[in-house]
């Protein structure tokens, strides 16, 4: 099960169902087992709280995934918070539309949940090939 939620900001994710499709892709591609997932749509600033609270880290970021599973081999089950705020900017700096960021950000959340990571430049450079890889898989 997929769902989306906001925050704090008055944001409402157009074509749900399109998205969850999408998600789903991914999921059978990269052979997950879904059971829940949920997507957290907020602003700078709430997003800055959680980071702050939660992990101890005091700058803005994109998005945070909290992995919620006991095991990694057991169904997904994750909340995954996306600042609205940061990915309107990253668009921006990027010259590109805001969808084409937000279903990147969305993406990225999932791939950490597998196992992914972006610390080192060369997890950055897998990251980024996997994100393409499930921007790939759009309707």
């Amino acid at each position: 099960m997929i769902n989306f939620f906001s925050e704090e900001i008055d944001f409402v994710l157009e074509n749900e169902s399109q998205y969850k499709e999408w998600l789903n892709t991914i999921f059978v591609t990269y052979n997950i087992d879904n059971q829940l997932i949920n997507y957290i749509f907020c602003s700078d600033d709430y997003l800055l709280e959680v980071n702050k609270t939660h992990l101890n880290h005091d700058y803005l970021t994109d998005i945070i995934t909290f992995d919620m599973r006991d095991a990694k081999s057991a169904p997904l089950e994750a909340d995954i918070f996306i600042s609205i705020d940061r990915v309107k900017e990253n668009a921006e700096e990027a010259t590109k539309p805001f969808s084409n960021e937000l279903y990147r950000v969305m993406a990225h959340g999932v791939l950490h949940l597998i196992g992914y990571n972006d610390k080192t430049p060369e997890e950055q450079v897998e990251m980024r090939l996997q994100e393409d890889k499930c921007l790939a898989l759009l309707p």
